[in-house]
């Protein structure tokens, strides 16, 4: 996980001030979000204009570029590999700060939306995840997920670094964090990929492969993406899409 998430994300910076301006976000969501994947999660969160989104485990920031683009949110990013970090700087200037997921360095009820894509699998405490989560968030403010959801059995030599929750085990999390559940959309049920934005995220993966192809780094993160992809595609797994609130305080 330290490759894709720290070392890697540095590089997907170089690749991206190399090819310019118009390929930092999509090179920012490698792996994190599509454009479609985050207009439902906009929409269906209800931000407005101006609203501060918190991005928990932001990696290379390009969700949250995103969310400030189309909807002009002010983000505050999150991330605990000081790479991403300073590659989120570099490309977006954003706030970001290092943190776990499970200790967030946020005061109580500070931001209006919060939101955690493809960060609840990588974490073995993710109860307390969600519960920082709704301990930052306003009250009645929404909280954005995207969680692979396993289906059956994942053996953990195949992918030792991730923990993916059950749908049973996600009910669980919600309820002891006090968290329901206002919308919801699989992944694949969304509209195409632009052929546009695809083209920019294959250029920027093209680069990452003949800059680094050679690393034991891009091997092992190209490795664990494979397998997830291959998860995905014999339906072990599934991307969800979710959108939840917590009780008013």
């Amino acid at each position: 996980m330290e490759a894709e998430f720290d070392t890697i994300a540095e590089w997907t910076a170089h690749v991206a001030l190399d090819l310019g301006t118009d390929y930092y976000v999509p090179a920012g969501c490698r792996g994190s979000g599509s454009p479609a994947a985050l207009d439902w999660l906009l929409a269906e969160m209800g931000l407005d204009d101006g609203a501060a989104l918190l991005d928990c485990g932001a990696g290379v920031g390009g969700p949250a570029a995103y969310a400030a683009d189309t909807r002009s949110v002010r983000p505050l990013l999150v991330e605990p590999e000081a790479g991403a970090c300073r590659a989120a700087a570099t490309l977006f200037g954003h706030p970001v700060v290092r943190a776990a997921g499970s200790a967030l360095p946020v005061a109580d009820a500070t931001v209006d939306a919060a939101w955690s894509l493809g960060v609840l699998c990588t974490m073995p405490d993710q109860e307390a995840l969600l519960r920082e989560l709704v301990r930052t968030v306003r009250p009645g403010g929404a909280i954005g997920l995207l969680a692979f959801v396993a289906h059956g059995e994942i053996s953990r030599d195949q992918l030792p670094d991730n923990y993916f929750p059950t749908e049973d085990r996600l009910d669980e999390l919600f309820g002891a964090a006090g968290l329901r559940v206002e919308s919801r959309r699989c992944t694949a049920e969304l509209p195409a990929i632009p052929d546009e934005w695809s083209g920019r995220v294959d250029a920027v993966t093209d680069a990452l492969s003949e800059r680094y192809g050679h690393t034991r780094a891009w091997r092992l993160a190209e490795a664990q993406s494979s397998r997830i992809g291959q998860l995905l595609s014999d339906g072990t797994l599934t991307g969800e899409l979710l959108v939840l609130r917590g009780a008013q305080r």
